[in-house]
């Protein structure tokens, strides 16, 4: 694994933006804003409150105007990521972070929004996964890992996974070492009290009512990407 000089000063960032899943974010910034010898910007449009989907209220430390080059992205999902990624605002500044970035790290539908800022072509990723058919649109290849690195993009699929995305991105960018010693400050030890946690392994029943909650989102961001889809054939 790739290991940056402790010298280094990391600047490390993370999207904010309205109706996120604050888990997303907040997963990973538990370990991200810990590595040594970084800082963490939380980054949006502007300072104003943003309220995640569930209300939460987050606040931006860093506008986009702000911002430094930086060394590393997180790009949260949630059902804001629909209305994120109709805004040309953000997706040409998550286009001139990824240009010069050590990575870009999408957490659950984040990766819908980097497919829409055109960061997937041809890279495997994974997502959420009432999302996985949504991917293949944005020139993606998916994978149902929990987590996956494909050059410099890596990729957390839902929610949870963030927290195992944040610690494989903190050892390539310190060591696994360190990515250990900020699980165990973490006690990420999960002992989950069903095993319910994946299609694979939750009861037929219970899949089914998950999957018809989510369905009506699912077909929003499959008329996006396949607008996304269709822009990208009239372009080539």
């Amino acid at each position: 694994m790739q290991k940056i000089p402790a010298d280094r000063h990391l600047k490390i960032g993370g999207l904010i933006f309205p109706n996120m899943d604050q888990c997303d974010f907040t997963g990973p910034f538990e370990a991200l804003s810990r590595i040594p010898n970084s800082t963490f910007h939380t980054l949006w449009k502007n300072k104003e409150i943003v309220r995640d989907m569930r209300g939460m209220q987050l606040v931006a430390d860093t506008s986009f105007d702000e911002a430094p080059q930086l060394d590393v992205l997180l790009v949260p999902g949630g059902y804001g990521q629909e209305e994120a990624a109709a805004d040309e605002t953000v997706l040409a500044f998550i286009r001139q972070q990824a240009e010069h970035a050590l990575y870009v790290y999408s957490v659950c539908t984040g990766a819908l929004l980097c497919g829409a800022a055109g960061l997937l072509h041809g890279r495997r990723a994974t997502t959420h996964w009432t999302a996985m058919e949504v991917l293949p649109l944005y020139g993606a290849v998916p994978s149902e890992e929990r987590v996956v690195i494909d050059g410099n993009y890596v990729s957390a699929g839902g929610v949870t996974s963030g927290i195992d995305g944040s610690l494989v991105l903190a050892s390539l960018l310190r060591g696994e070492r360190l990515a250990k010693e900020l699980q165990l400050y973490m006690a990420y030890d999960p002992q989950p009290p069903f095993d319910a946690g994946s299609p694979a392994t939750a009861p037929s029943d219970i899949l089914s009512t998950v999957r018809a909650r989510a369905s009506q989102i699912t077909e929003q961001r499959l008329a996006s990407a396949r607008q996304y889809a269709e822009r990208a054939l009239d372009l080539a």
